[in-house]
């Protein structure tokens, strides 16, 4: 089973953060943004080829590449 990453979330739907998946700067990069276990993520939008990603997070907005986003597993 594949799985569940932020970067196959749709549009409208909030997400929990479950585990950052990914190695030293790259990780340390991802939680610097605000996305660490148990935040809740609200996608916004997605660009028309699927990168970048738009999200709500803690009350500000992000944008995260899908290469990135594939490293967050959420539910």
């Amino acid at each position: 089973m594949a799985l569940n990453t932020l970067k196959n979330a749709k549009v409208g739907e909030t997400v929990k953060i479950v585990k950052l998946h990914g190695e030293g700067a790259v990780k340390r990069r991802i939680m610097d943004m605000g996305l660490t276990k148990g935040v809740e993520v609200y996608v916004r939008k997605v660009a028309p080829l699927g990168d970048p990603v738009e999200l709500t997070v803690r009350g500000y907005e992000l944008s995260l590449r899908k290469a990135d986003a594939e490293m967050i597993e959420v539910r």
